[in-house]
C-alpha cells in the first residue's frame, strides 16, 4: 500500500475526508517553502500538493498564475523542488503530490523526473495537462519508481473517460468541481455534491474533490461525498497577502486549522 492510498484507509476508519491543501512551490520563495508545509501540516494536512510553477499554467486562474510568477521569479526550479522535498519529506510526515504541468517533465525527461522524485520522497505526481490514454510512458515509469498518479475527471467527463481514469489512477482520483481553471468560489456548483457521490459509487480509488472550495462550509458539504477535499486558491492568496510576514506560517496553520474543523468534528 502506498503511502497516499495510507492516509486514505486511516481517514476512512476516522470516519472523516482527508484534508489535502496546495501551495505553489517557491512562492514567496524556495526558503519559505518548507515552513509553508509545516504549517499547512501543523493545521491539519494530511496530504500536500506541492504545485511545481510552469510560465503557462492554463489550467490554473488568477491566484496560482500570480503564485506561479513569484515563484518563477525567484528562481524556483524543479531540480529545487526535489533538493527540498529530500530534506523535509521524513519531517513532515505527510505524503507529498507534486502538482505539475507535463512540459516541465518533459523536458527533465520521464525517466529521469520519476527516478529523481522517487528518490526525493516524492509519493505521487498530479500532471494536470496530461490525459491518461496520452501517458504511454509517464504511467509505466512512475509504476516502476512506486510513485503514484492521479488524473482528473470533471463535470464533462464521460463514461468511457471516467473508466480510463479509473484504470491509471493510484492514491486517488481528483474531481474538478467545475469546468475551467482554478480560483476561490462563493458558492459551490449546485450539481457538484450529486455528481461527487455518484462517482464516488463507481470508483475503486478514493476521491477528492478540488477547484473552489475555500469556506469551512464548504469543505464540509464536500467532506460529506468525498474521500478527500482539496483547497488551493484560498491558501494561496492568503500567502500572496502576507509573503513579506514573518507571522505567514502561522498564519497559514490558523487558516487550515479553521477549514479542517467540520473534519474533526
Amino acid at each position: 500500500m502506498s503511502a497516499i492510498a495510507g492516509v486514505f484507509e486511516r481517514c476512512r476508519a476516522e470516519k472523516r475526508a482527508a484534508f489535502i491543501p496546495f501551495l505553489t512551490a517557491g512562492d514567496p520563495d524556495l526558503s519559505r517553502t518548507a515552513d509553508l508545509m509545516q504549517a499547512m501540516v501543523a493545521g491539519g494536512a494530511d496530504i500536500i500538493e506541492l504545485g511545481v510553477p510552469f510560465s503557462d499554467p492554463i489550467a490554473d486562474g488568477p491566484t496560482i498564475q500570480r503564485a506561479t510568477t513569484r515563484a518563477l521569479e525567484s528562481g524556483t526550479t524543479m531540480s529545487g523542488i526535489l533538493r527540498l522535498v529530500a530534506r523535509h519529506r521524513d519531517r513532515l510526515g505527510v505524503p507529498i503530490v507534486l502538482f505539475s504541468y507535463f512540459n516541465p517533465i518533459h523536458a527533465r525527461g520521464v525517466e529521469s523526473f520519476a527516478e529523481q522524485a522517487a528518490a526525493s520522497g516524492v509519493d505521487g505526481v498530479l500532471c494536470v495537462d496530461l490525459p491518461p490514454d496520452e501517458g504511454g510512458e509517464y504511467i509505466p515509469e512512475m509504476r516502476r519508481q512506486g510513485l503514484d498518479t492521479v488524473f482528473l475527471l470533471a463535470p464533462t467527463s464521460d463514461r468511457e473517460r471516467i473508466k480510463k481514469v479509473e484504470h491509471q489512477s493510484t492514491g486517488f482520483v481528483y474531481y474538478v468541481s467545475r469546468t475551467g481553471i482554478t480560483g476561490a468560489q462563493q458558492e459551490l456548483p449546485k450539481e457538484l455534491l450529486k455528481e461527487s457521490k455518484r462517482l464516488r459509487r463507481r470508483l475503486r480509488q478514493p476521491l477528492a474533490v478540488g477547484f473552489g472550495i475555500s469556506t469551512p462550509e464548504q469543505v464540509a458539504s464536500v467532506a460529506g461525498v468525498a474521500d478527500g477535499v482539496v483547497v488551493g486558491s484560498a491558501l494561496v492568496s492568503l500567502i500572496g497577502e502576507h509573503g513579506g510576514s514573518k507571522d505567514l506560517p502561522k498564519l497559514l496553520e490558523d487558516r487550515c486549522r479553521e477549514l479542517t474543523e467540520p473534519l474533526r468534528r
